[in-house]
């Protein structure tokens, strides 16, 4: 049962861990938007959680503690962008909700046998410069390496036409980093996203 909780707690945490604070991590988040063009969200001044759930879709392993700080993430980063939240959906400008998720990934890479040597240039120096002259006969290393990719997604609906009205999204490779500050790293990612919303 122990064993279980910790898998659970690993799956849930690289699912909203997504983006390190500052500039530390080596992999950026890869933060976009799209946006219904046929919607104004030039006039909005209030809104409202679409579902009293909040978050779209919830995993059924999802971590209490970790849902409420996205939840408050999520409203912080709409008020400090001069909306105000109200309880009822129908009476707001526009409703929002969010979806988390994570997937494990493997990268493979196949380098020359001669990749590690040289005269100081960089790796790959003598790999790229011979690789055409040996490159078939040339003995290669491959490496692989696993890890988990995070992704946030932010949803605007339009109360007044019920279309959807903007959708953010953030992609990040979780890091050893992003999980040992999964507070700072939920608000900055939140704040990534919603940052694109106008």
């Amino acid at each position: 049962m122990e064993k279980l909780m910790t898998n659970l707690k690993k799956i849930f945490l690289a699912a909203f861990v997504i983006v390190i604070a500052g500039c530390s991590s080596t992999y950026k988040a890869d933060v976009d938007f799209d946006k219904n063009t046929k919607v104004d969200t030039s006039n909005y001044k209030t809104f409202a959680w679409l579902t009293p759930g909040k978050i779209m879709a919830p995993a059924e392993d999802i971590n209490p503690v970790m849902k409420v700080r996205v939840d408050e993430e999520v409203e912080k980063a709409f008020i400090a962008k001069g909306y105000t939240l109200i309880e009822d959906p129908e009476k707001a400008d526009f409703t929002i909700s969010y979806t988390v998720g994570n997937r494990d990934k493997i990268k493979v890479n196949h380098y020359p046998a001669t990749y590690n040597t040289g005269f100081g240039w960089g790796r790959g120096y003598y790999g790229g410069y011979y690789g055409g002259m040996y490159g078939s006969t040339m003995a290669t290393e491959t490496r692989v390496r696993q890890y988990t990719e995070g992704k946030l997604a932010v949803d605007v609906y339009d109360v007044k036409t019920h279309q959807p009205a903007w959708h953010g999204w953030a992609v990040k490779r979780i890091t050893s980093d992003d999980k040992e500050a999964p507070s700072s790293t939920i608000k900055n990612v939140v704040n990534q996203v919603i940052a694109q919303f106008n």
